[in-house]
């Protein structure tokens, strides 16, 4: 997948979404890959809201899992915000298992999302 492009982040009014662009987020490659331009906007921009929309995503490593911690923790450090929307009940229920629903505030789809940080 290095040609292919991973994510789409874009600002919709004052929340940064952040999409996933293919169904499969497993290679250590494509995860460097999208963790390097999440972190380069979160510290460039510091959005104070921002949705990682899974819509259309069916499976990711658990890689995923740390980068969407990494991306809380930095947003955090500046009182930003991350929401997740779009996912599917069976990745859903890997943040019930590690505890990671604590951490963030799901939606069930992006424009909910976008509705409800408004």
């Amino acid at each position: 997948m290095d040609d292919v492009k991973v994510i789409d982040v874009a600002m919709e009014g004052e929340v940064a979404v952040v999409s996933f662009l293919v169904p499969s987020i497993s290679g250590v490659s494509d995860v460097d890959k999208v963790a390097e331009e999440l972190r380069g906007f979160i510290d460039e921009k510091r959005p104070g809201k921002i949705i990682v929309d899974f819509s259309g995503v069916k499976f990711f490593s658990s890689q995923v899992l740390g980068l969407l911690v990494d991306m809380w923790r930095r947003s955090g450090d500046y009182g930003g915000k991350v929401s997740i929307s779009g996912i599917n009940p069976q990745l859903g229920r890997v943040f019930k298992i590690t505890n990671l629903d604590s951490l963030f505030k799901f939606y069930p789809d992006k424009q909910s999302a976008l509705d409800g940080l408004s």
